[in-house]
């Protein structure tokens, strides 16, 4: 189960994908299968196929961005948190070889297409929560425990 958790940049992004969905290419490729569909005969027209299967994905991805973002809470940053990881952090952590990592602590919808971040719903990112820097903690793997070392945390 997806935590219901997203940042305000988030959901900023999630509200700029459904509104240009919504708005801009669904009413573009509703103009398309309309076009193709007046040509005639729809079981060879590639382009009504095309654009026909195209609107099912917009239809779908709209559905689930409506729905989602009824779902979620936004979690702003507090001055409370500064100096402690929570969500939305940016951490930079280190292990015993000297490997670095840096990431940011967001909500499962947010780490699609990006590689600086974890979901708050990952092992690393609930074993670093409440974590200051410089403390040590441990994370369970599939290749036993790791130990790493909080370097820096900002918002």
């Amino acid at each position: 189960m997806k935590t219901n958790l997203i940042t305000r940049e988030g959901y900023n992004k999630l509200r700029e994908e459904l509104d240009f969905l919504w708005r801009e290419e669904r009413p573009e490729v509703t103009k398309k299968v309309t076009w193709a569909a007046s040509l005639g005969d729809r079981s060879e027209n590639a382009d009504y196929q095309y654009n026909k299967k195209r609107l099912r994905e917009i239809d779908r991805r709209v559905r689930y961005l409506r729905k989602r973002l009824e779902q979620v809470q936004v979690v702003d940053h507090s001055p409370q948190q500064d100096g402690k990881v929570f969500f939305g952090a940016w951490v930079e952590i280190e292990n015993d070889d000297g490997d670095t990592m840096s990431f940011r602590i967001v909500g499962p919808d947010e780490i699609y297409g990006r590689n600086d971040y974890i979901s708050i719903d990952s092992p690393m990112a609930r074993a670093l929560l409440k974590k200051e820097v410089d403390d040590e903690f441990e994370v369970n793997t599939p290749n036993g425990k790791k130990e790493w070392f909080v370097n820096a945390i900002r918002y």
